[in-house]
């Protein structure tokens, strides 16, 4: 069986390259497609395969600014050259999942969102935009609006990364899908013993408006508790002026540091909500607690008095009250580290890699002839899942 995995583009890696990373393994002979590849940036899994951009690539300065080309992706995927190709596996949350597959083949998308910047968080983008994008966002954002959704009809089955992202995609296309967690990589963290547990909370990300750092520093400031932020973003310079001298605004770090203020942070904040977010998980892995928003993806995997506490309104008083409980709470380590293993990445590759078959298996003839006799595509797939 000849496979190809399609990704929006491959420029670093983080959530969606490392589903990639995990595709990569399942399916060793894959050859991978992508808008925008920079080979130094990826892991040298992604690396030992054969890796084949679109025209974006060559485009000027794509490897910086590969997002203003967002108006030429969908023409771009559609240029892809899939012939021969058995399975084609597109990671969605940029434009990946819009190729044309040839007859015979199946196409399955991953996907992690439909596309924020069109849907969902359309209005959070442009807000934040520059002038000259602002006014013509609207006008590029209803043509790939449009293709977007056209196109969701040129996918098999879907698999959403979440019970959020699989509400999305009924929302947004009228699709079923199937829910595997993202692969997270629990065993690349330490529980420590409670001893070792230092007085300061824990913010990790990419410092964006959508994920509401600011609050998270301005609670911290109103309680005078110590918090360390680990992430870069285009609010790190602002956050930085905000915070009083108790809120240590770190900035994008090594694995190692980030590895140890996870394992030693009293509780760790996520004041925004995700899609799903393995920042969480990250810190579970690590037998902390999370003090977490309760919307979004962080509800499918935090725990309330197990693994974490919630609060029900985005704002410096809520996220205060919460740390002060999930403080107060003796929590169990190593049950919190126990439990993120159910989301560990071989538990990721084996629910892929059997799902996967099971869609593969081929329809019994009388219900291929009579899904052909009906006309409706519906039955062939609930026959498939």
């Amino acid at each position: 069986m000849k496979v190809a995995i399609v990704h929006y583009w491959l420029v670093g890696m983080r959530g969606g390259e490392k589903v990639v990373e995990s595709l990569c393994r399942i399916y060793p002979e894959a050859d991978i497609f992508t808008h925008v590849y920079v080979p130094e940036a990826v892991s040298e899994e992604i690396r030992r395969h054969r890796v084949i951009p679109s025209f974006i690539n060559g485009l000027p300065r794509a490897r910086k600014m590969y997002q203003k080309y967002l108006p030429l992706m969908p023409l771009a995927l559609e240029q892809l050259d899939l012939r021969g190709y058995d399975l084609i596996i597109s990671s969605e949350s940029g434009p990946a999942k819009g190729i044309v597959p040839p007859p015979g083949s199946m196409h399955i998308c991953y996907c992690h969102s439909p596309m924020r910047y069109i849907w969902n968080m359309f209005h959070d983008y442009r807000e934040r935009s520059d002038l000259i994008t602002r006014w013509m966002m609207p006008i590029f954002a209803h043509y790939i609006r449009n293709w977007d959704a056209n196109s969701a009809s040129r996918v098999d089955h879907y698999i959403a990364n979440s019970e959020t992202v699989a509400a999305r995609l009924y929302r947004y296309y009228r699709r079923a899908a199937a829910v595997i967690n993202p692969p997270v990589n629990v065993d690349a963290f330490e529980v420590l013993p409670d001893e070792a547990i230092e007085d300061y909370s824990l913010m990790v990300g990419e410092l964006v408006r959508y994920k509401r750092p600011e609050l998270a520093v301005q609670a911290f400031n109103e309680s005078g508790r110590e918090l360390v932020v680990i992430g870069g973003g285009e609010m790190l310079g602002e956050l930085r002026q905000l915070a009083k001298p108790n809120v240590r605004i770190l900035g994008p770090q090594p694995f190692d540091v980030l590895r140890h203020h996870y394992s030693r942070c009293k509780t760790l904040i996520f004041p925004g909500e995700e899609d799903f977010g393995i920042v969480p998980l990250e810190a579970m892995a690590s037998g902390r607690p999370v003090v977490a928003y309760r919307r979004g993806g962080a509800t499918e995997t935090v725990v309330e008095g197990k693994t974490g506490i919630f609060f029900d309104e985005q704002s410096v008083d809520a996220i205060i009250a919460a740390d002060d409980r999930a403080r107060m709470t003796a929590w169990d380590s190593d049950g919190i580290a126990a439990y993120a293993q159910g989301f560990s990445r071989d538990v990721f590759e084996k629910q892929m890699k059997l799902h996967i078959e099971q869609l593969l298996k081929p329809l019994p003839n009388t219900m291929r002839k009579a899904a052909v006799h009906s006309g409706r595509a519906s039955l062939l797939a609930a026959a498939g899942g």
